[in-house]
């Protein structure tokens, strides 16, 4: 099978290690099976992986992405949850301390705030950004984003953002949530958004994950930091049963084939994407 493979790490220029080609097909052992992918969508995991984030160089080539949807061998269309639990865990797999996700150890491919309270998201433009932008906008919530491009805030508001405003800017009032997956260039500014008892939930940190905490706002004006990785198999359900129902969409920045997954790569890395960019697989 034709495949994107992590075949070596370079923190300093990931994609270096990118290898594209022919791969073994894959052997299911008991409780898996195999999926034909027809689309698979790029992360900033997979940059990280190239980077040796999570993974050493002793556990390479591996087959990177931890999105997909396809065909299963009895014809069902099939999406692929990314989070696997280690043997014999029961519940939440999330929870799970020896939990990975499809391209760590195995080849791979919102807090509870009423309809109506203000939502910050940091950084229009990434996938989960435009996503939160959409669902967040379906579901019922005032959106506000920050962006440094003028272009890309644009493009949020037609996507149903409220408002977008400068990153760093002074908001009108305070918001009720703050979306954070940027990291230490957004987090001074997420802290200072939120009004007295927000939350502030945290699923990645694209620029940095170590910034000064600035602890006594934290606990001066009670503010609440959930941490969010990936979901239940569960949550993607009612997710993709939300979707349905509302009309709700991905937004896609390019469809590719496979075979382009380097232009992919660097465009991700430059910053350059507004949505999702998607792989085919011909």
């Amino acid at each position: 099978m034709f495949a994107v493979t992590a075949a070596r790490l370079d923190p300093d220029e990931p994609l270096r290690g990118l290898q594209l080609g022919e791969h073994p097909d894959p052997t299911p052992g008991d409780g898996w099976t195999t999926v034909r992918v027809r689309a698979t969508s790029l992360n900033h995991h997979d940059l990280w992986t190239l980077q040796g984030v999570g993974i050493t160089q002793d556990e390479l080539p591996i087959v990177l992405g931890c999105d997909a949807a396809g065909i299963d061998p009895d014809g069902n269309e099939v999406i692929v949850h990314s989070v696997i639990a280690s043997p014999g865990w029961t519940g939440d797999e999330t929870l799970d301390p020896r939990r990975s996700l499809l391209s760590e150890r195995h080849d791979g491919t919102f807090a509870g705030i009423d309809p109506g309270a203000t939502v910050l998201v940091q950084g229009a433009g990434g996938g989960v950004a435009t996503a939160l932008i959409v669902l967040g906008h379906a579901a019922g919530y005032r959106m506000w984003v920050t962006s440094r491009s003028a272009e890309k805030a644009e493009r949020a508001v037609s996507l149903g953002a409220d408002a977008a405003f400068e990153s760093g800017a002074r908001l009108p009032e305070r918001a009720d949530a703050v979306m954070e997956t940027v990291g230490a260039a957004t987090w001074a500014h997420s802290l200072k958004a939120l009004r007295p008892g927000g939350t502030i939930v945290v699923s990645g940190a694209t620029s940095g994950d170590a910034p000064a905490a600035d602890l006594r706002r934290v606990f001066f004006l009670q503010l609440r930091v959930v941490g969010s990785t990936m979901g239940t198999r569960d949550e993607l359900e009612r997710l993709v049963r939300f979707c349905e129902v509302t009309g709700v969409r991905p937004l896609i920045d390019q469809v590719m084939p496979l075979t382009d997954a380097a232009e992919g790569f660097a465009r991700l890395a430059a910053g350059e994407q507004f949505g999702k960019v998607v792989f085919t697989a011909g």
